[in-house]
């Protein structure tokens, strides 16, 4: 289970300077005929001023949020009200912390590892970095929407939260949603997106039963509107081909008191996923997409 800078267009083309002879037919032609030379050359202008604009996305704006999109279509401040915690799986420093990563944590069913390093691509792009990149882009998609979103790390922690205080982060936020982006560590030749969601399970300090249902609806919303947004197929190798699986040995999920799951995004040790993954434009859809499952969701 794991930036692409500001982009600057061409400089606006200089508006062109006048030649002596329009001046002297702007003297001596009829006002009708002078009044066309002025709309001819101020039309001229403007099309070159749209063409560079067109050409040049503004330094502020985020990968591809020029484009239009459905989600965009969507009235803003919708969400108004409702909470949402994206939880970017693993740390980039986890792995200066192995001792206090591998300290054993209650999950209910049994005990697991406060949190592990993650994967990456075979060309060493971390997961870590991947799943950050999309919290911030999806927060930027749902704070849009009126939603108030908290992250449970924002590159601001020598490592993890443990996968037991990521659980208490959502549930102390009372949130209404909370989605934990990573990017799978499979076989080359498996690719794919899977949602994972909570089990049953109601044994120590975990009791999942109240969420079991509603986190069902989430997953199922994220899963059909991720592989739309994406162009990318369920997991080959996972869910059957659903797109769903559901597992009870994630503290994650073990733990949450609110409606909660997983989406691994796609296989990072295959290389064709590899190069989604590490494409700013696909993660920007993969944002996209899992917006307007949440989105979705909240809705009814």
């Amino acid at each position: 289970m794991s930036y692409a800078g500001p982009e600057f267009g061409s400089p606006q083309p200089r508006r062109p300077r006048r030649r002596p002879l329009a001046v002297a037919l702007a003297v001596l032609v009829p006002g009708a005929l002078l009044g066309w030379l002025v709309y001819g050359g101020v039309s001229g202008a403007a099309d070159g001023n749209g063409t560079a604009a067109a050409a040049s996305p503004r330094a502020s704006a985020p990968p591809n949020a020029s484009s239009t999109t459905a989600e965009d279509k969507k009235p803003l401040g919708s969400l108004r009200g409702k909470v949402v915690v994206i939880d970017p799986g693993h740390n980039l420093t986890n792995f200066r912390h192995t001792a206090e990563i591998n300290r054993k944590v209650d999950i209910g069913t049994n005990r697991k590892e406060c949190d592990t390093t993650g994967t990456s691509t075979n060309s060493g792009y971390a997961e870590a970095k991947f799943t950050l990149d999309v919290a911030h882009r999806l927060r930027t998609l749902l704070e849009r929407r009126g939603a108030t979103v908290k992250l449970t790390q924002d590159g601001d922690r020598p490592y993890g939260p443990c996968v037991d205080e990521r659980a208490r982060i959502g549930n102390r936020a009372k949130a209404d949603a909370v989605v934990s982006i990573h990017a799978d560590g499979a076989g080359a030749g498996q690719r794919g997106y899977h949602v994972i969601l909570p089990g049953r399970v109601h044994q120590g300090i975990a009791d999942t039963r109240r969420i079991v249902a509603p986190s069902a609806e989430l997953g199922k919303s994220i899963a059909h509107d991720f592989g739309r947004a994406t162009h990318t197929a369920p997991s080959n190798y996972v869910g059957h081909g659903t797109g769903l699986d559901t597992r009870t040995d994630l503290g994650g999920l073990n733990l949450s008191k609110v409606p909660k799951v997983f989406i691994e995004c796609a296989n990072m040790r295959d290389s064709k996923d590899a190069a989604l993954l590490t494409s700013a434009a696909w993660r920007q859809r993969a944002a996209q997409g899992i917006s307007e499952g949440i989105v979705s969701f909240l809705r009814g």
